[in-house]
């Protein structure tokens, strides 16, 4: 089995550049099925989710040309089947997206229950009761789904969602831009990645408002053009490889990014006293002579508060800081087990609840044998490696692939002693 070997305690120095978001990849993707038209997609980021994304276009019948390292070329016209494949769709939780696109186009759409993350259940019945109201008949088995417009295309609605959801907004969002009359999502996602994808769908022909905010109009259009784009910058990476150079105390400069993506995470930074200089498109760590302080509460919230998808690497980095810190997890039940392997490591984090953990630092941390249980906590338990003193084996590093784009040869260039064996 594959794993990472790393030694730790290595002062990092140099530019990391970060790669085009994964969340936004993942949408763009499928969304090329809403158009008989190719569609160009740049800057995206060549990691395992994107593969299998890529890989069920292809199973549909749609046609993928890969036209240089970063760049697609995505042929719609000839996808001709609606059954997402169940070996790739038990892989990947983002598979879900393709169904809007279906539906729009054909529809009809059939999918088994997704994979992905072992975080949660995270349940699908957000965006299957939207779809409801838009006019389609769900069939359900134990296992799979089957959806069908009652009529030709989905109908305009005024959907109200219950609880914040990117990939519900997404997914309902690009089923409403080919619905027939207008459709209303209230208390949607904010998400810069919802954002783009409604940007690159109007400059196709969708006729879109609001997205951005809670309330997003969409007027149903017949049909869409292709079109280009590029993959906006990973605002999880830029704030991770922030981590990573506050935690090691280096001097990193992070270029190819978008800073007022995170601007509440900037704000738990400077508070614990890490030395960041934010520039328009890249953001500058130095080191610092004073001891990091702790946050007296952190709390994870939907955008533009402070990402789930960076709760665990800060989380590392609050076992090097001192004092007492509490971090409260809204959004996941069971995005905190990771902290068991952490406690291996050294640190000292007491699980108060499924959703809630105290941190006493500042605690040294030694290197083990630990395995990575999903993307988010892999990058972090990979930062506390490389912050601990010593050896560390890193196991089950499927799941730091599947988010970050060569990031062995990408770390290692700035000077982190981190290998990859098989």
């Amino acid at each position: 089995m594959a794993k990472f070997i790393i030694h730790g305690k290595k002062t990092l120095s140099g530019k990391i550049a970060v790669a085009g978001a994964k969340n936004h990849a993942l949408k763009l993707i499928p969304s090329a099925i809403l158009s008989e038209q190719p569609c160009v997609i740049k800057n995206i980021p060549l990691i395992e989710d994107v593969k299998l994304m890529l890989e069920i276009f292809e199973a549909l019948g749609g046609k993928v040309d890969q036209i240089s390292d970063h760049t697609f070329r995505l042929h719609g016209k000839t996808v001709n089947s609606t059954t997402i494949p169940e070996h790739l769709a038990k892989k990947l939780r983002a598979s879900i997206m393709f169904i809007g696109p279906l539906l729009a186009r054909f529809g009809e759409a059939r999918f088994p229950h997704p994979g992905g993350c072992v975080i949660g259940k995270r349940p699908i019945d957000i965006f299957l009761d939207g779809f409801e109201q838009m006019g389609v008949n769900i069939e359900t088995t134990d296992s799979s789904y089957r959806l069908r417009c009652k009529k030709k295309r989905p109908q305009g609605a005024h959907i109200i969602f219950r609880r914040i959801s990117v990939t519900g907004t997404e997914n309902l969002l690009m089923a409403a831009s080919m619905a027939e009359g207008t459709t209303e999502l209230i208390f949607s996602a904010m998400e810069p990645e919802v954002k783009a994808l409604a940007q690159f769908l109007n400059k196709r022909g969708a006729r879109i408002k609001g997205a951005g905010t809670t309330h997003i109009t969409i007027e149903g259009a017949s049909k869409l053009r292709g079109g280009e784009t590029s993959c906006i910058p990973d605002r999880i990476e830029t704030g991770t490889f922030a981590i990573l150079a506050a935690a090691t105390n280096s001097a990193l400069t992070i270029t190819n990014c978008d800073p007022s993506m995170l601007e509440v995470f900037w704000l738990h930074l400077k508070k614990m006293g890490v030395n960041l200089t934010i520039n328009e498109r890249e953001v500058v760590i130095k080191p610092t002579k004073k001891r990091l302080q702790a946050l007296s509460e952190v709390i994870i919230h939907e955008y533009p508060g402070l990402a789930t998808d960076l709760q665990a690497p800060l989380t590392v980095l609050l076992t090097q800081s001192q004092g007492i810190s509490l971090v409260h997890e809204t959004i996941y039940e069971g995005r905190l087990l990771y902290t068991d392997s952490l406690n291996k490591m050294g640190a000292n984090i007491i699980m108060c609840d499924p959703h809630r953990i105290v941190i006493q630092g500042k605690t040294p941390l030694f290197g083990g044998k630990i395995s990575s249980p999903d993307i988010r906590a892999g990058i972090a338990l990979l930062i506390a490696a490389l912050t601990a003193q010593g050896k560390s084996e890193i196991d089950n590093i499927y799941q730091i692939n599947r988010g970050y784009q060569n990031i062995v040869e990408r770390l290692r260039a700035v000077g982190a002693d981190i290998r990859q064996t098989e």
